[in-house]
């Protein structure tokens, strides 16, 4: 297997979400996995692009994040790459995030999945509502002219 090994800090990044959602807070959450799910992530066999999070019988539950299976890996040890993951929250910011859910055009998404220092996986949420069609060309617009302005302060005029 030609991939790196990682032992600790980010793994996966969804750069999407923050271009598509406006987002207004962000929680650490940890996330409930098998062994042969957790090795696989350590090798970033990982996607959260198309992740979201939903409510299934007062829990949190992430879905549609692929974790791929080991090729290396036992046949008995395969798992359904796209399955519901439950994420490890207290109550009271289950109850939080719920209710921000509540609202109208809200979503939860997941931003980025790590390792913490102690080697758990974490996965860090953002809570934001969709973008407009005008409001990602204004995204694009200042994103654009912070680089021409660090051009300009570096005396590299491109026109």
């Amino acid at each position: 297997m030609t991939r790196q090994l990682i032992k600790s800090g980010q793994v996966a990044e969804n750069r999407k979400a923050r271009f598509s959602y406006s987002i207004e807070d962000t929680i650490e959450a940890g996330v409930s996995l098998t062994g042969a799910e957790v090795k696989s992530i350590r090798y970033g066999m990982v996607s959260i692009v198309d992740g979201f999070v939903s409510v299934r019988d007062g829990n949190l539950v992430l879905k549609n994040v692929v974790i791929q299976a080991l090729p290396t890996a036992a046949k008995i040890v395969n798992f359904d790459e796209r399955r519901g993951r439950q994420l490890l929250l207290h109550s009271a910011q289950i109850r939080r995030l719920v209710g921000k859910l509540s609202e109208k055009g809200a979503t939860i998404v997941p931003l980025k999945l790590y390792f913490n220092n102690r080697g758990k996986v974490k996965v860090l949420l953002g809570v934001g509502f969709g973008k407009s069609q005008i409001d990602k060309r204004e995204t694009i617009k200042r994103r654009e002219w912070d680089k021409e302005k660090a051009r300009i302060v570096r005396g590299k005029v491109i026109k």
